[in-house]
């Protein structure tokens, strides 16, 4: 039996591609068909009843009817604008990372229904969170999980033996950490004892566990360092969106100093 020519999904949209003077190709992420593509006409006119339904990071309802070689959206219904993630910059910054990700984590048209729920959960957890650099760690480590890259953490990836309570070291190319006596031997960052247990706990934990940790900023940039290279390793290529929060980190630090008395 043939597929219907019209049907609808949740989506989130993850990427606008511009089209021509007005079109727009949206890619789109959602619960039962994975990551899919659609053609909305007339998008970036001022007078388009759906761009408000189908902007960047939005949840939403939407309708498409299938083409020959790309489904046209036909009608959308916003379920979540996520209004807090548009209205401030390093908010937005955070968003466009994860959705970056996802897109590059991903291949068209693969169902996984739980890292759709994990793309929704983050969401709406940077809207609410105090801690948004544990927020990202968070989703990294799980999105990793889905795609099949889930770091060891538990004992070292050389020998296999179980890790002791010490400086340990992650190896991006064995995927996971290094006993002192194995790290030697390959390139990988040192992790304090601190930064393991919060690794592993976000690891195997929920956001509801994970919303009460509290770490200071060393702590947290040597998380988002280890995480940032392991990515970078994996997918042969820098995230874009992480060299943005990079530069507003350094805008932000550049202001703190000249404003400091």
């Amino acid at each position: 039996m043939p597929e219907p020519r019209n049907y609808q999904t949740e989506a989130i949209v993850i990427k606008k591609t511009r089209l021509g003077e007005a079109d727009s190709i949206l890619t789109l992420y959602t619960p039962y068909l994975g990551k899919i593509q659609g053609f909305a006409r007339s998008l970036r006119k001022p007078k388009s009843k759906l761009a408000g339904h189908l902007e960047l990071l939005t949840h939403s309802q939407v309708s498409l009817a299938r083409g020959r070689n790309l489904d046209t959206i036909t009608g959308s219904q916003t379920i979540n604008s996520f209004i807090p993630l548009k209205n401030d910059l390093w908010l937005t910054s955070y968003a466009l990372y994860i959705v970056e990700l996802v897109n590059q984590f991903t291949a068209d048209q693969i169902e996984n229904y739980s890292l759709f729920r994990l793309l929704l959960e983050t969401l709406e957890q940077l809207c609410r969170a105090n801690n948004k650099e544990l927020v990202l760690r968070y989703f990294e480590l799980h999105l990793l999980h889905s795609a099949g890259y889930r770091p060891q953490l538990r004992e070292c990836v050389a020998c296999h033996r179980a890790l002791e309570p010490t400086t340990n070291a992650f190896s991006p190319s064995a995927g996971g950490l290094l006993c002192p006596n194995c790290s030697p031997s390959q390139f990988a960052y040192p992790l304090s004892v601190n930064a393991q247990k919060v690794l592993r706990l976000l690891q195997s934990s929920d956001y509801t566990s994970t919303s009460k940790l509290k770490i200071d900023m060393e702590l947290a940039h040597e998380l988002e360092k280890v995480m940032s290279g392991y990515l970078k390793y994996l997918l042969e290529k820098e995230v874009k969106s992480a060299a943005w929060l990079e530069t507003l980190r350094e805008q932000r630090l550049q202001f703190n100093r000249t404003t400091l008395p």
